[in-house]
């Protein structure tokens, strides 16, 4: 065991040398020792009594020489892995990989990495990522629209969390402010008679979005009927992933006995699969119906007709997501319990003017005329 430690200890002199050595030339272009160089790069502490010219020159001399920092002697040294875990549903899903772009923007630029992992809503496989994050040293945690179960080991931040624990930061959209300005648009087109799609019972955002709908349909004025609401409940939480799981949901809406002008859908993947549904029925969107999403993933843009929404800024959410982990990290903020993030509405092609009485969507198997 004494031999191990002294191996060890061996093995951190080595790198501390060759990270010297490295530095050596920067030093001797500025007239500085290299630990002074190397706390200039760093922005240690210690170098905060260094002048900013000073501090220009280290910088200067370094892009001249080329230098690159030995990431291993620095990790060794201050012992920390500069190595942050992502947790997420899945990685490649158009939500998710606008958020973990953010994170990673910010992590790269500030010297750290990120070990990112899908749990699918599976709760024994997220259970065992954080049990292997943790193995890997990682020194904080983000979550994407993961329901957290527990108090964590390490400093968190949580996107679209909605759970309260010691030590986990929550960023949240402001949903009711989300579904008043979408709803308020549509009623100042005329839209009178409302459909739903609300999200799957795993989504994390699912309770408090619908909650928001509600309330906020309630102090506009807006009825809400039973049956033009459907919930997007597939077993693997599929349908809010991608419109081709969604699409049968959005078909089930036309068999529904009652009509309806406006849909507004629990994301984009799903209102994109409406829009689809309702094309193939006959309908036009939006002079027979329009339709509104939420999140304005980059597909937004691109559909034919393209999509109104409700934006969450997904990138930088990471970004805010990966700032305040790592300033907690280094003791550069407070602990702050919630970060609000305002929604903002973006107007397309997908929402119009409500149809006239005598043209209002008629039901599946309806003769009816409404």
């Amino acid at each position: 065991m004494a031999r191990e430690e002294q191996g060890e200890r061996e093995n951190q002199i080595q790198l501390h040398h060759a990270a010297l050595v490295t530095l050596q030339p920067a030093s001797e272009r500025v007239g500085l020792v290299p630990g002074s160089v190397s706390a200039a790069l760093n922005d240690s502490l210690v170098c905060r009594s260094v002048p900013e010219r000073m501090k220009k020159r280290v910088f200067a001399a370094a892009r001249e020489l080329e230098y690159k920092p030995n990431g291993s002697a620095r990790a060794l040294r201050v012992k920390r892995s500069y190595t942050i875990g992502v947790i997420a549903p899945e990685v490649g899903d158009p939500y998710g990989s606008l958020i973990i772009s953010g994170i990673e923007r910010y992590l790269s630029a500030n010297g750290f990495f990120y070990l990112a992992v899908a749990h699918r809503h599976d709760k024994e496989l997220l259970e065992s990522y954080w049990r292997l994050l943790l193995e890997r040293d990682v020194e904080g945690f983000i979550t994407v629209n993961t329901s957290i179960v527990r108090e964590p080991d390490l400093p968190t931040v949580a996107i679209a969390g909605h759970r309260p624990f010691a030590g986990v930061t929550n960023i949240v959209l402001d949903h009711k402010a989300a579904a008043f300005s979408a709803l308020r648009h549509l009623l100042e087109n005329g839209h009178r008679e409302f459909a739903f799609m609300k999200g799957p019972v795993i989504s994390s955002d699912t309770e408090d979005r619908w909650r928001s709908i509600v309330e906020a349909s309630r102090e506009l004025g807006i009825r809400m009927h039973p049956d033009l609401v459907v919930e997007l409940n597939d077993p693997q939480g599929c349908a809010a992933r991608a419109p081709q799981y969604a699409y049968p949901f959005a078909k089930e809406l036309l068999t529904r006995n009652r009509a309806f002008t406006a849909l507004f859908a629990y994301n984009d993947n799903s209102a994109i699969a409406a829009i689809s549904a309702f094309q193939d029925a006959g309908l036009r969107v939006p002079k027979n119906v329009s339709v509104i999403g939420f999140d304005d993933i980059q597909l937004a843009s691109y559909t034919n007709p393209t999509l109104t929404t409700v934006r969450q800024p997904l990138q930088e959410m990471g970004e805010i997501a990966a700032r305040t982990l790592l300033d907690q990290l280094d003791n550069r903020s407070e602990y702050v319990a919630e970060i609000a993030i305002e929604p903002k509405l973006i107007v397309r092609q997908s929402t119009g003017p409500a149809p006239n009485a005598g043209s209002k969507i008629v039901p599946i198997g309806d003769p009816i005329m409404l």
